[in-house]
């Protein structure tokens, strides 16, 4: 495979995924599952729904991550990998620690703990107290801030793409792997199911990117998958996706419904530890099969590159920064309307689609600005009648939290806490960060 060439399907991916992201954060709200805010409507009737993609969302977006670093390093080499992913992961991940989360941190603690917000209470006070540094604690559950709460995806990407950069600067060679297209379906999914087994209960979620075994095995291995599919390593991954896209989706469906039933048998009652594995396995095999869905259709769907959709995914990356914390602020401005949940769920998500679209429409017009945000600007190219592509962000972390319910025999469909998976509601409440309210 020639690695430096482009694969439009990859473009296709970013902004299904995005365009799934923003609705599925909006559900957060709703459901019985921790998070930041919490609507008085909250119940589980969206849990059911939610639950076909929370295994596998997070892990493709690092897989295209991966295929698209390879791309970059094959184009600029180690340096200019590592300059590149510096640029574009850890400027606007400071940037946004510091401005665009701290919305969804101040309202946590107003929703949660309001009697130790500092001062008088007002949001610059608690700004000031937030750069600052210090914890918000309920009981022994509590926050840590400065955070980056969904940003998390970032600080792993920028560890990923310098170590993949790294040691494909040692310039191996290796074999092409001719594997039949059943392979590619199943023999991934066989590591996935093994580490939600073994390797989670034991070192559950912590988004710390120090003390986060299981998530660094599991994304590490999709994005090396991500990344080699781009060599002669992997590069039978597409065709196969492509050619069993079919199974793939009907081994996702199964699954998802062996997860649910087993949720619902157990709704009020301890798991036996057979359950528990049980749900493991078809938990750890989902993230897989989803993932193989999801690129065996978007090959279909996407074929052949277009400026409209190399546009979309340019926009991402800056779209995925500001949705969480525009989210949070629409909830709260909402709530004193008290509308239908349903009604004031479409609200959300179309509110938020159009206030993070013209945000970057016009901060990527602001030269120092657009940066920090995750806007890529490339000059226009010296021929006039070339028309002007905004820069490819060629890494599309959409993420956000990772929401799912728990493996152990102690858990219910309602124990999910967010991005850390199955700790104490409040310590979860918060998605995506070193510690939560």
């Amino acid at each position: 495979m020639n690695t430096s060439s482009r694969l439009p399907f990859l473009d296709g991916l970013r902004v299904a995924a995005f365009a799934l992201l923003i609705p599925y954060h909006v559900g957060m709200y709703y459901v019985s599952w921790d998070w930041h805010v919490k609507s008085p409507a909250a119940s589980d009737a969206l849990e059911p729904f939610m639950a076909l993609s929370y295994p596998w969302r997070l892990s493709l977006l690092f897989l295209v991550a991966g295929a698209a670093c390879q791309g970059l390093f094959a184009k600029r080499g180690a340096l200019g990998t590592l300059k590149d992913r510096s640029l574009r992961l850890l400027l606007p991940l400071l940037f946004g620690m510091a401005v665009i989360v701290t919305p969804q941190a101040y309202f946590e603690v107003l929703t949660k703990v309001p009697a130790q917000l500092p001062g008088d209470g007002g949001y610059l006070d608690f700004w000031w107290a937030y750069l600052h540094g210090g914890r918000y604690c309920r009981g022994t559950d509590c926050m840590t801030v400065p955070t980056w709460n969904h940003l998390w995806f970032l600080p792993y990407l920028w560890v990923y793409a310098v170590t993949g950069a790294g040691l494909a600067a040692l310039r191996l060679r290796p074999r092409a792997i001719e594997l039949p297209a059943w392979a590619w379906l199943l023999l991934p999914a066989v590591p996935m199911a093994l580490l939600r087994v073994f390797v989670r209960p034991h070192w559950p979620e912590t988004h710390d990117l120090v003390h986060d075994l299981y998530n660094h095995l599991q994304y590490g291995l999709v994005f090396a998958i991500g990344w080699a599919s781009r060599t002669p390593l992997a590069q039978g991954l597409w065709p196969a996706t492509l050619r069993l896209r079919w199974a793939a989706l009907a081994l996702s469906l199964a699954f998802w419904v062996l997860m649910l039933s087993i949720v619902h048998a157990y709704r009020d009652q301890p798991w036996p530890d057979a359950a528990g594995v049980v749900y493991s396995t078809a938990r750890g095999a989902l993230g897989w099969w989803g993932i193989a869905a999801a690129c065996g259709w978007a090959q279909r769907a996407f074929p052949r590159e277009s400026p409209w959709l190399r546009q979309a995914s340019a926009a991402v990356f800056c779209l995925y920064i500001l949705h969480q914390s525009v989210i949070v602020l629409l909830t709260q401005a909402l709530k004193p309307l008290a509308l239908p949940w349903g009604l004031e769920a479409v609200l959300l998500i179309v509110l938020t689609f159009s206030i993070c679209s013209l945000a970057y429409l016009a901060l990527r017009r602001v030269q120092g600005l657009a940066l920090l945000v995750g806007i890529q600007r490339t000059p226009r190219r010296a021929a006039p009648s070339t028309p002007r592509v905004m820069g490819q962000f060629t890494t599309m972390p959409v993420t956000s939290s990772v929401s799912e319910p728990s493996d152990s025999a102690a858990s219910t469909a309602s124990s999910e806490r967010s991005s850390r998976g199955d700790a104490p509601a409040f310590q979860r409440a918060s998605t995506s960060r070193h510690k939560g309210l």
